[in-house]
């Protein structure tokens, strides 16, 4: 059972960047995925959150009309796209894949905002 994140890297404020999440080993279809974000310091927080089908979204009011989240179960991945990005979205950002029976995390992908 994996999950990979990928598409970190260092963005100029304003800028763009789209996270993968890309699953293998288990039926990723049957999962609600959700991208959380901890910043140095701070706790972990709830970014957004897709449906397992991948029609329904909700998101946190930081990202709200800025990010994007996007499901593809055919090929067992998740985006998360960024944008209008500012300072304080600089974090580790993680995927997570969640069911009523079982809960996977990625090892996460580091989102820096900087000039």
């Amino acid at each position: 059972v994996q999950l990979v994140e990928s598409g970190g890297g260092l963005v100029q404020p304003g800028g763009s960047l789209r996270l993968s999440c890309a699953a293998s080993g288990f039926t990723f279809s049957g999962y609600f995925t959700r991208w959380y974000r901890q910043a140095p310091g701070k706790e972990r927080e709830l970014v957004a959150v897709i449906a397992s089908a991948g029609g329904s979204t909700n998101y946190a009011d930081s990202v709200k009309d800025r990010f994007l989240c996007s499901k593809d179960n055919a090929d067992k991945t998740v985006y998360l796209q960024m944008n209008s990005l500012k300072p304080e979205d600089t974090a580790v950002y993680y995927c997570n894949a969640w069911s009523v029976n079982y809960e996977y995390w990625g090892q996460g992908t580091q989102v820096t905002v900087s000039s």
